[in-house]
C-alpha cells in the first residue's frame, strides 16, 4: 500500500531535508502530453519525497486534476497529494474526488476551502450544494476523518503573512488566521503546507509563534514552507499581487534593476530563492526540514535551485522518495532486471525500427549501423540516462536540454499551447482576482451597453485599475496601463465610445526598436532588436461582427489583417487555415500556418526569440475562459437582477475577436510619414476611418 507522507517524512534521518514539487493540469492536450514527459524526466533527476496536484476552485478542473493525478501516482509511480476545495460546487464531487483518490490508491490530500461559498451566485441548492455541509477548510477536514477514517493523510494550508482579507475576514493578519489552524489541526491535519513566501524573517516569526503556541497543536506537526522559483519579473510581481504576498525591498530592488532581461531575473531568482531556503534551513525544526515548490509546470529553474541548494537526494535514499521501485515485479533472468521498472519510450533515443543482423556495419556510414542491431541484443531495452545527465536535461544544458526546456519564459495565454505552463499562471481556472464586495464596488451595477462602455472607457482612461478581464488583477494603487498601452489609448477609446467594442489586451507596432528601448525592451540588454505587429481582442455584438467585422476583413484580406473570433457555443472562426476535423486540436505542428508570432526579438548569437504568439489553439483556450468570466462576474448579483440578467445577455450575444494588423512598418524609414501610416493603418481601418 502507498505510504502516506508523514510515515515517509518519519522515516528519513532527523536532521534531513526533503522537498516537493506542485504541478496543475494544463490546458490543452499537447501541455498535458508535454508535462507528463516533463514529469518523468523530473522524478528521475530530482526525486522528490511527494508532488501534488492542484484543483480548480469549485471544482473547475475537477477531471483535468484527477487525470494528472492519475498519471503521477500510477504511471509515474509517485507519491501523489491530491488538493481538494469543498465550496461552490456539486456536494457528490467532494465525495468523488475522494472514492477516485482512493480508487487510485492516492492517500494523501491537502483540504482547502477554495472561494467563498455563494450558494446564490453558483446556482447551487438542495442536497447537491456543498456549502451546506461545507464553509471552512476544517468542515472538510473533519468530513474526511469521518467518513475515511485515517485512510487519508490530510494536510491543511497556513499563511506566513495572513490569510488574504474576504467575506468572511477584513483584514490580512497571520495573528487572527491563528484560533483557525489550531481547529484545522486538532480536527485531524497531519501536516501544514505554507503559502508562498519570499520574506524569511515573516516565515521564521511565523513559524516561530505556531511551535510556541499555548495549544501545543504545532510543537510537532510538519511544517512545510511555500516557495516558489522566479521565472520572470513579470510572473513574480502577478503572483505576489493575487497571493497578498511581499516582495522585501531589496529583492525588489534587485529585480527591478534586471526586469528587461529575463534570462538575468531567472539567474537572480535562483540565487535569492536559495538563499532563503538556507535561510529556513537554520530555523530549529522538530523534525526533517521540508520544502515546497510552486513548480508553474515548469523545470529548468527549480532543478537549478535544488541542485544549488544541495537538496537532490542520492540513489542510497530510494527507498524513502517519490518513486517507488519494485525490483520483484521483473523475472530474475530478465537482462536489464537492475532497470528502472517504469520507462518512457523517449527514454531510448535510438531508431524504433532496427534490422537484426549478427555483426554491425563496419565499413559503411555511421548511419548504417545507428539502425542495427545485433541480434544477441536485439529486444533488449536501451538503459535510461544517467541521473546526471537527466538533471543537465531539466537544467536546459546541451540539445536535448535546450529541447526539453523549450517553453522555459512562460508568457501566459500568449505563450506556445503546447507547453505545460501555457494559460494562467495558476491554474486555478477562471477568477475576477477580487472579492464580490470589491467586484461590486469597481464595476458597479451595468444594465446596458452604455454603462459597459463606460466601465471600459474609465479602464482605458487610467481612471479605473482593472476590469473582469485584466490579466491577473492589478494594484488599486498601481501606475495603471502600462506604457506602451497609453501610447494607443486614443485608438482604443474610439473602438470603446466609436464602435462599442470592449477592448481586453493590445499591443501598438514596434518596428525594430533596440531591445534597451524604456518602453518596448526586453531581452539580454543592448544586444539586440524589438519587433511587434499591432494587435487589439475585444468583445462585440453578433450583428456588428457579422455586419461591420466580417465585411471588413474579407475586404482587406488576410495579408493586411489576421483575425481570430469565437463565442459562447464555441463557434470558431479566423482568416487562417482552421485545424481540420480529424486531427487532434492541440496538434499546432499539422497546422503550422495558424500560428501568428506578434512579438519577436532578434540577439547577437541567438535564434530568433517569439515570447507572444496568436494561434487557434490558444485563442480558443482563452476564449472558453472569457467567456466563463462573464459567468463569474454575472454570479456576484442576485439572481434576476437586472445587472445579473444582462450580463447573462450580453455574454450569449458578443463575440470575442482579436485582430493583428500585418502592417508594423518594415522597410519604412524609422520616424517617416510612411512608417507613422502604416503603423496607424490597422486601427484607422477598425474605426470605420479607412476607406
Amino acid at each position: 500500500m502507498e505510504k502516506k507522507i508523514t510515515e515517509k517524512i518519519a522515516a528519513l534521518p532527523q536532521d534531513a531535508n526533503y522537498f516537493s514539487l506542485e504541478f496543475f493540469p494544463p490546458k490543452t492536450r499537447m501541455g498535458f502530453a508535454n508535462l507528463s514527459a516533463r514529469l518523468e524526466r523530473m522524478a528521475q533527476a530530482l526525486r522528490p519525497l511527494f508532488v501534488t496536484v492542484t484543483w480548480g476552485a469549485g471544482g473547475s478542473t475537477a477531471a483535468r486534476s484527477l487525470e494528472l493525478a492519475e498519471v503521477c501516482q500510477r504511471q509515474l509511480q509517485l507519491t501523489t497529494v491530491l488538493h481538494l476545495t469543498c465550496t461552490n460546487m456539486s456536494r457528490k464531487l467532494v465525495d468523488m474526488a475522494l472514492d477516485e483518490a482512493k480508487a487510485l490508491g492516492i492517500r494523501n490530500i491537502l483540504a482547502l476551502r477554495g472561494d467563498p461559498p455563494r450558494s446564490e451566485e453558483y446556482n447551487m441548492h438542495g442536497e447537491d450544494d456543498s456549502n451546506k455541509d461545507f464553509t471552512f477548510a476544517v468542515d472538510l477536514v473533519r468530513y474526511i476523518r469521518q467518513t475515511h477514517g485515517d485512510y487519508f493523510c490530510v494536510g491543511i494550508a497556513a499563511y506566513p503573512e495572513g490569510h488574504p482579507a474576504d467575506t468572511f475576514q477584513d483584514l490580512q493578519d497571520p495573528v487572527r488566521d491563528i484560533p483557525y489552524l489550531v481547529e484545522k489541526t486538532l480536527a485531524g491535519a497531519d501536516f501544514i503546507m505554507t503559502q508562498l513566501t519570499y520574506d524569511i524573517e515573516a516565515y521564521q516569526k511565523f513559524e516561530n509563534t505556531l511551535r510556541n503556541h499555548e495549544s501545543g497543536a504545532f510543537k510537532t506537526i510538519p511544517i512545510i514552507p511555500g516557495l516558489m522559483p522566479i521565472h520572470s519579473y513579470k510572473i513574480l510581481t502577478r503572483v505576489t499581487k493575487l497571493s497578498h504576498v511581499t516582495i522585501p525591498p531589496p529583492i525588489a530592488r534587485r529585480m527591478e534593476e534586471l526586469k528587461h532581461d529575463d534570462e538575468a531575473v531567472k539567474r537572480a531568482g535562483v540565487d535569492i530563492v536559495s538563499e532563503i531556503v538556507g535561510g529556513i534551513r537554520d530555523i530549529p525544526s522538530p523534525g526533517p526540514r521540508g520544502f515546497h515548490f510552486y513548480t508553474l509546470n515548469l523545470e529548468k529553474t527549480v532543478s537549478f535551485i535544488l541542485e544549488q541548494c544541495d537538496l537532490i537526494p542520492s540513489y542510497s535514499d530510494a527507498g524513502d522518495l517519490a518513486i517507488e521501485d519494485d525490483p520483484a515485479s521483473i523475472p530474475l533472468d530478465f537482462p536489464g532486471r537492475a532497470l528502472r521498472r517504469r520507462r518512457a519510450s523517449s527514454i531510448n533515443s535510438q531508431p524504433h525500427n532496427r534490422v537484426v543482423v549478427d555483426k554491425l556495419s563496419v565499413h559503411g556510414s555511421s548511419q548504417d549501423s545507428v539502425h542495427e542491431a545485433r541480434a544477441d541484443s536485439a529486444g533488449v531495452p536501451a538503459p535510461p540516462p544517467s541521473r546526471s545527465t537527466t538533471l543537465l536535461i531539466s537544467e536546459g544544458l546541451g540539445a536535448l536540454g535546450r529541447e526539453a526546456t523549450w517553453d522555459d519564459f512562460p508568457n501566459g495565454r500568449w505563450g506556445d499551447a503546447r507547453s505545460p505552463a501555457f494559460g494562467e499562471i495558476d491554474g486555478y481556472g477562471p477568477s475576477l482576482h477580487v472579492t464580490a464586495n470589491s467586484a461590486r464596488r469597481l464595476w458597479g451595477h451595468p444594465v446596458d451597453s452604455k454603462d459597459m462602455s463606460t466601465i471600459f472607457r474609465r479602464h482605458v482612461s487610467g481612471e479605473l485599475h482593472m476590469v473582469p478581464w485584466s490579466e491577473g488583477g492589478a494594484e488599486e494603487d498601481g501606475e495603471g496601463l502600462n506604457a506602451e498601452t497609453e501610447l494607443i489609448r486614443p485608438e482604443l477609446l474610439k473602438l470603446i465610445d466609436g464602435r462599442g467594442w470592449w477592448t481586453l489586451a493590445s499591443q501598438p507596432a514596434v518596428n525594430g526598436v533596440h531591445n534597451d528601448h524604456p518602453i518596448f525592451g526586453w531581452g539580454p540588454q543592448r544586444e539586440g532588436f524589438v519587433f511587434q505587429k499591432p494587435f487589439v481582442e475585444f468583445f462585440c455584438s453578433s450583428n456588428d461582427y457579422t455586419n461591420i467585422l466580417k465585411p471588413m476583413f474579407a475586404k482587406h484580406g488576410h495579408d493586411k489583417l489576421t483575425w481570430f473570433a469565437t463565442n459562447i457555443k464555441g463557434d470558431f472562426e479566423s482568416s487562417l487555415p482552421i485545424q481540420p476535423a480529424d486531427v487532434e486540436l492541440d496538434d499546432l505542428g499539422s497546422n503550422p500556418e495558424s500560428v501568428n508570432a506578434v512579438t519577436w526579438g532578434v540577439f547577437r548569437g541567438k535564434e530568433i526569440v517569439t515570447p507572444t504568439i496568436i494561434e487557434e489553439v490558444s485563442f480558443r483556450a482563452w476564449g472558453e475562459e472569457a467567456f466563463r468570466i462573464w459567468d463569474e462576474w454575472r454570479r456576484i448579483y442576485p439572481r434576476g437582477s437586472p445587472t445579473e440578467a444582462y450580463l447573462d445577455t450580453t455574454k450569449n450575444d458578443s463575440w470575442l475577436v482579436c485582430v493583428v494588423g500585418q502592417q508594423f512598418g518594415a522597410g519604412t524609414k524609422q520616424g517617416s510619414k510612411e512608417e507613422e501610416d502604416e503603423v496607424k493603418w490597422m486601427w484607422r481601418v477598425l474605426a470605420g476611418e479607412e476607406v
